[in-house]
C-alpha cells in the first residue's frame, strides 16, 4: 500500500498548494489555467484511444458500460458525495463547484492504465515506481486543478486511495484477467472516457462520465474471448 499512500498524500499537498495559489492569482488567469488542463486531458484521452486494437471491444464495452452505470446512476451517486461534503462544510451557494472539484478530479486521477497497472505491480511485486512516477504527475495536476475547481479537488485523495487501494489488496485475483491485450483495449476504453472529461472540462459538453466507468471492467473481460 506505500504506493497508494504516497499517491494520496501527493494529491492532497498539490491541491493544498493550488488553493493557496487561487488565492494569489487573478480569475483570468486561473481560467486560462482550466483550458490547458481540459486541452492536456484531452491530449492524454486522444492519445491513449490509439493504442487499442479491437474497435469492437471498445463500442461493446462503451454501450454495457453506459447502460450499467446509468442504471446503477453512477454520476449521481458521486454527485451526491460532492454535494454531501458542500452541506457539512457549510458552504451556500458552491454545491456546483465543490461537486466539480470532487468528480473531475477523482476521474481524472483514477482512470487510466498507469492507475490499474501501476497498482497491480505495487500489489504483486512491492514495486511502486510507476505509481510514484503517477503521484508526481497527480501533484502537479493537483495544483492546477485545486486551483481553478477549488476545495473539492482535495476530497478526490479520499477516492484515490480506496479505488486504488481496492486494486492493490485484489491485485492476485485480476492478475489473470489483465493480459497484454487487455491491458491495451482497457487502456483504450479509459482514454475514450478521460476525452469525454475533457470535452467537459473545456465546457463544450455535459457527459456524465462516471456513469461510462463499468467500461473499464467490461473491456479486459471482452479482450479474453474476442
Amino acid at each position: 500500500m506505500l504506493g497508494v499512500i504516497v499517491n494520496t498524500i501527493a494529491v492532497i499537498v498539490g491541491s493544498l498548494l493550488g488553493l493557496i495559489f487561487h488565492k494569489a492569482v487573478p480569475e483570468r488567469i486561473v481560467k486560462a489555467v482550466m483550458v490547458g488542463i481540459g486541452l492536456c486531458t484531452v491530449y492524454i484521452g486522444i492519445s491513449g484511444m490509439l493504442k487499442g486494437e479491437n474497435t469492437l471491444i471498445l463500442i461493446i464495452s462503451l454501450v454495457i458500460g453506459a447502460i450499467i452505470g446509468t442504471l446503477l446512476d453512477i454520476d449521481g451517486a458521486i454527485n451526491r458525495v460532492g454535494d454531501s461534503l458542500t452541506r457539512r462544510l457549510g458552504k451556500k451557494g458552491k454545491t456546483s463547484s465543490l461537486t466539480e472539484g470532487f468528480v473531475t478530479a477523482s476521474l481524472l486521477f483514477c482512470i487510466g492504465a498507469m492507475t490499474i497497472v501501476g497498482s497491480l505491480n505495487s500489489g504483486l511485486t512491492g514495486d511502486h515506481e510507476m505509481i510514484f512516477t503517477k503521484s508526481l504527475l497527480d501533484l502537479i495536476s493537483a495544483i492546477m486543478l485545486s486551483a481553478s475547481l477549488g476545495i473539492g479537488v482535495l476530497f478526490s485523495a479520499a477516492f484515490v486511495f480506496v479505488f486504488q487501494g481496492a486494486i492493490v489488496m485484489l491485485a492476485t485475483t485480476l492478475q489473470p484477467f489483465l493480459i497484454s491485450h487487455a491491458i491495451a483495449e482497457l487502456t483504450c476504453v479509459g482514454s475514450v472516457i478521460i476525452l469525454a472529461l475533457g470535452l467537459n472540462i473545456l465546457g463544450i459538453t455535459r457527459i456524465k462520465v462516471a456513469n461510462y466507468l463499468p467500461a473499464i471492467i467490461v473491456a479486459p473481460i471482452l479482450a479474453q474471448f474476442i
